[in-house]
């Protein structure tokens, strides 16, 4: 939808011959402060490759895990994303890393998200709070427990959201994304919890800024299923990876790029992808009518955003994550990054690129700075993800 379309559907009036009035319905919101912002990863989430761990190993903590987190980001990082032009920071992490038990909390690594915050008021920016792994939805291992079918980890699920409510009542820019790509579940399930939690947390703050996605990892095409408020401190989400095989090329944490173990370019000719879903996906004729891997792909791939925004226009569609793994060739990440950022801007839908810095121990590493001197690593990346090209 173009702007001026967009403008005449939200600046809707409705005069009527004859009877001398005019019904002006008014623009909708911008997320203010959140229109384009950079994620945090591999410092409080993705600080292991949880895959390859024995499930008796991947919960607890270690000492080494400690002294990263209190060494990994500092001021100057969040210093360094404010000079980048950014407005917010998507800051990740895990419940494990701020709940040592039901119900018992680790002050040690809270006060590390007490100091985060300060560090971005400091340099005003703002913040979302990002659960990315809850205990029983690990967007990328398999485990014994769903979240959404224990009733005991869904108790503490809502219950680190109210401490979260607790701890930072007073500080408005920061918003609360409840959970980090729900895996492929029943929606209404997810529905049902992310209601119970924005109830709790309305009982506490009727204007906390609170984020929430749809199930598939936060796909697009899933957005219909969302459940959807009355409320204009709700805002929705969704993720972007498509091609898949592009954003993900060669990376260790999934089969199939690991498998298919090949450099892929963007734009390209279809053939290379029509070989991945052929090796990988076992597709006997995929990508039919389709003749380049370019914008258009990316276009349909994110068409149920599009349609969420043409739908409700009252409310707020936020691109929480979107990116490509460090390795795949430079030239390649600006073109996609420049292809989604364009049609984001054409639907006028905020967004926040993933991600700032990645630890080796992260198996795709999305990183858009090194990780020495912390540069980013292509000053056209930067215009890009400021908007500017």
């Amino acid at each position: 939808m173009t702007m001026m379309r967009r403008i005449l559907a939200v600046m809707l009036v409705v005069c009527v011959t004859g009877m001398g009035w005019c019904e002006e319905v008014s623009q909708p919101k911008r997320f203010v402060g959140f229109e384009h912002g950079m994620g945090i990863g591999g410092w409080l989430t993705n600080y292991k490759r949880f895959n390859v761990l024995p499930q008796e190993w991947r919960l607890p903590l270690s000492v080494g895990d400690f002294e990263h987190f209190e060494s990994y980001i500092t001021e100057k990082d969040v210093e360094n994303i404010a000079s980048m032009g950014m407005d917010h920071i998507r800051l990740g992490f895990d419940q494990v890393v701020l709940e040592e038990k039901p119900g018992i909390y680790r002050e040690r690594t809270f006060r590390m998200i007490d100091q985060f915050v300060e560090w971005c008021e400091k340099h005003r920016m703002n913040v979302v709070l990002n659960l990315h792994k809850a205990i029983g939805n690990y967007c990328d291992i398999q485990e014994n427990v769903s979240l959404l079918d224990d009733e005991g980890l869904q108790d503490r699920f809502v219950a680190l959201w109210m401490e979260f409510e607790r701890r930072y009542h007073d500080k408005p820019e920061v918003a609360f994304e409840l959970l980090n790509e729900v895996r492929d579940v029943d929606p209404k399930k997810w529905n049902d919890l992310a209601e119970r939690t924005i109830k709790a947390i309305r009982e506490k703050n009727p204007t906390r800024k609170i984020i929430v996605g749809s199930t598939c990892w936060n796909s697009s095409h899933t957005l219909k299923d969302l459940r959807l408020y009355d409320d204009e401190n709700v805002i929705y989400t969704f993720h972007m990876y498509s091609p898949f095989s592009f954003t993900h090329q060669r990376g260790v944490l999934q089969s199939g790029p690991l498998y298919y173990n090949r450099n892929m370019a963007y734009p390209s000719d279809i053939e290379p992808y029509r070989d991945y879903e052929r090796y990988v996906n076992k597709a006997k004729n995929p990508f039919p009518n389709l003749e380049k891997m370019d914008k258009e792909y990316l276009r349909q791939c994110m068409q149920g955003a599009f349609d969420f925004v043409k739908k409700h226009p009252d409310k707020i569609l936020w691109c929480g994550e979107f990116g490509t793994i460090r390795h795949c060739k430079m030239e390649y990440r600006e073109n996609w990054m420049r292809d989604v950022i364009s049609l984001l801007k054409e639907h006028e839908i905020p967004y926040c690129v993933w991600n700032y810095l990645s630890t080796p121990n992260d198996g795709n590493r999305f990183s858009l700075v090194d990780d020495d001197h912390r540069k980013i690593l292509s000053p056209e990346m930067l215009k890009i993800i400021q908007g500017k090209d």
